[in-house]
């Protein structure tokens, strides 16, 4: 029953909520007042990534507290001026003398990603994929595909729509020998479709993550870059799920070696310790603002409590190589899920990047529900989607080799059970 608790629970009927009292965690786990001990496969919601139970985050948040709790949004203290520094040295070649514009999260990164792109280009339109989550607001919830977007609509105008990089169903009818990666080329031709030089950004998770992981061919983003680069139009990677090594690079656009013109993060920016997210932007267009008022604004923009944990997120980050560590258990974790479907009876797929993958299965609707209850039954907490058939699996970066294989193993369980087995 969730009419006793005076709030909502998001993206759900209430009457089907199924809420669970969090009480602390360490690493890997989280535990809940009921005594139970999770091991968190999901990262919470995309975003505890440094894991739990850091303390030297929550030091950090104290100190500021005592030190400056206050701001305005034209104010400056070490906090803001250092984390602004690191996410732009963190952004790579094109963003040194760069900018940062912070907000409150993802959904308010995108928003302003959008105005900024809308004002430097003096255009409306722009482009997404429909398998893609950019955040609930207006516009960002706008630039969505899936399923969320409808129930906002009419949302903000002159959003375009294009198919995805969805190898295993491509969306152009192609196998393997025979892709021409139309789902990349497609962007240049409907750039030209909806009239010359009227794009004013395209922007796309380098991994669309909550959508089933959909991992790009090695040409996607040169190809998409090569594209804005002809028609004027800025490209920007969204990386709020996929940034902060969630893909074993500290960006996921990094694995193709391209430069975006504006990044957009949050979740792994301060791990869930605090709201915060930004919006990272190249020098060419930073510059603009330089004398064009940058009509953007925020009453809590870079609050110092959230900036101190962001930049205490980031340091701890490099002190445990924990990016490094994604990477090396990326190709564990795909070789634990290709053993998981071969143990299945059903169709399936395993798509990943980093500690940031998906085991799609051909499955209907009730046989997701006993998944779901043979998953809570084991402890595992993980995303699961019916409506994708998808599992989505987003482990904490600190978490351990033997952690993340059993994890695994017992989904594996939980799923032949839900799924059936192979004879």
């Amino acid at each position: 029953m969730t009419s006793e608790y005076p709030f909502f629970f998001t993206w759900t009927a209430q009457s089907g909520a199924k809420p669970f009292e969090l009480t602390g965690g360490d690493g890997a786990h989280f535990t809940t007042a009921d005594g139970a001990r999770w091991l968190d496969l999901g990262a919470l919601s995309y975003q505890v990534n440094a894991g739990h139970g850091r303390t030297r985050i929550v030091e950090a948040i104290k100190r500021q507290a005592d030190q400056l709790c206050l701001s305005a949004p034209n104010a400056v203290y070490p906090a803001k001026v250092e984390l602004a520094q690191r996410l732009l040295a963190m952004a790579g070649p094109g963003f040194e003398r760069g900018k940062v514009f912070f907000t409150l999260g993802g959904a308010e990164a995108n928003e302003n990603a959008i105005k900024i792109a809308r004002q430097v280009t003096g255009r409306l339109k722009l482009i997404s994929r429909y398998r893609s989550y950019h955040g609930a607001s207006m516009g960002a919830v706008a630039l969505t595909g899936d399923w969320r977007r409808p129930a906002a609509e009419p949302a903000l105008a002159g959003v375009v729509h294009v198919q995805d990089c969805y190898c295993d169903r491509c969306p152009f009818g192609q196998r393997v020998e025979t892709c021409k990666r139309e789902c990349a080329t497609n962007i240049g031709a409907t750039m030209a479709l909806e009239g010359a030089r009227s794009i004013a950004a395209v922007f796309l998770e380098p991994v669309p993550g909550a959508n089933g992981v959909l991992v790009p061919p090695a040409e996607y983003w040169p190809l998409v870059r090569a594209a804005c680069d002809e028609e004027g139009a800025l490209l920007v990677a969204d990386e709020v799920l996929t940034g902060f090594g969630r893909t074993g690079k500290p960006f996921g656009f990094q694995h193709w070696n391209v430069t975006p013109d504006l990044i957009t993060v949050a979740k792994g920016l301060a791990s869930g310790y605090a709201t915060i997210g930004a919006v990272i932007v190249s020098e060419k267009i930073a510059k603009h603002f330089d004398d064009q008022v940058l009509a953007c604004g925020l009453t809590y923009y870079a609050h110092p409590l959230a900036c101190a944990a962001a930049l205490e997120t980031m340091k701890l980050y490099d002190d445990e190589k924990l990016y490094d560590n994604a990477a090396r258990l990326g190709p564990v974790l795909r070789k634990e899920l290709d053993a998981v479907a071969a143990r299945l009876r059903v169709k399936s797929f395993v798509r990943g990047q980093g500690l940031l993958a998906a085991l799609e299965v051909e499955a209907d609707g009730e046989a997701w529900k006993k998944l779901g209850a043979e998953l809570s039954q084991a402890k595992l907490s993980l995303h699961l989607d019916p409506k994708r058939g998808t599992a989505i699996f987003a482990p904490p970066l600190c978490i351990t080799e033997t952690e993340l294989v059993s994890g695994i193993r017992a989904f594996g369980d939980a799923a032949v059970a839900a799924f059936g087995g192979v004879a």
